[in-house]
């Protein structure tokens, strides 16, 4: 299958202008974790919703459009087909890998120190604030997914999407930086939030993985990531609906993931590591086309 098509010349701005954008990003959206308490004139700017989102968003998206332009967006809404099955596989894959990871971690924990794992009892601060109006964020999630995508996926992974051999690389630091910008678990979670940082990452690389093999398509990886911030907001109206939410769309993501890798002739590593070092139009969920009839 053909990938996107390569940018022209400029189309998405100098590697200096890209570093820029990503530094001025982070700066925006950590700045609501210390500047409402160190300067106390700024509290309603970050007190209320349009200021919070036009500080933490709407600052890091006029940044890219002006220093990178819109270049790594350009396939946003291609390829729609292929992009649920790509994005649904890899994020119901990795999410049932990082799920075996935070069980390994628990079970470490256990044994090292378990007076630990009461702190993941304490409520997410997102959480609380949703308290009273919780059908609002859910709602609401799928409109911080498209920001998030935008941002994450398409300018700073999707920057290099057509810049590099292969895209493991920009996934993992890209995944890496979306996970450590949510400092607020950090803060609220203390020694235990080491058990939730890994499902952050895994969260954005399966993104990125999604935005990749399916030529750069925004809208399912949005998608994906408003439901799984919807999910944790519905638990707040109902626990079984938010859980039920959460786990069928990794279920039926990880179902689809087996269906691709028993049409295929090879096993999974050899799969990946054959895809990760060949050409990046060829998906590593793609189900491939029927042999040709005897003869032909």
């Amino acid at each position: 299958m053909a990938g996107r098509p390569a940018p022209r010349a400029g189309e998405s701005g100098s590697v200096t202008r890209y570093f820029a954008g990503v530094v001025i990003t982070v700066l925006a959206i950590v700045s609501q974790y210390f500047l409402p308490q160190s300067v106390p004139a700024l509290r309603p700017v970050y007190s209320s919703l349009a200021g919070d989102l036009f500080v933490v968003y709407g600052i890091p998206i006029i940044a890219f459009s002006v220093l990178v332009g819109a270049g790594p967006l350009r396939g946003w809404a291609s390829h729609a087909g292929r992009a649920v099955r790509e994005a649904l596989g890899w994020y119901g894959l990795l999410s049932v890998i990082s799920l075996v990871v935070f069980f390994v971690s628990v079970a470490v924990y256990e044994a090292v120190d378990p007076a630990a794992l009461q702190l993941l009892s304490r409520q997410n601060p997102a959480l609380a604030e949703a308290t009273g109006n919780p059908w609002f964020w859910v709602g609401f999630s799928f409109v911080i997914g498209a920001f998030e995508e935008t941002i994450f996926r398409g300018w700073i992974f999707g920057f290099w999407s057509d810049r590099t051999a292969s895209w493991l690389g920009p996934a993992v630091l890209s995944s890496l930086l979306f996970a450590s910008v949510h400092l607020y678990y950090g803060t609220t979670y203390g020694v235990a939030a080491p058990l939730i940082f890994p499902m952050l990452f895994f969260l954005g690389f399966a993104f990125a993985a999604g935005y990749q093999t399916s030529g750069g398509n925004l809208v399912m990886i949005a998608l994906l990531h408003g439901a799984y911030d919807a999910s944790a907001f519905l638990a707040l109206v109902n626990t079984d609906a938010g859980l039920l939410l959460r786990y069928l769309v990794i279920l039926v993501g990880f179902l689809l993931a087996l269906v691709a890798y028993f049409l295929r002739d090879t096993g999974p590593l050899a799969a990946t590591l054959r895809y990760l070092g060949g050409p990046r139009e060829a998906p590593l969920l793609s189900f491939p086309s029927p042999p040709p009839p005897p003869g032909a």
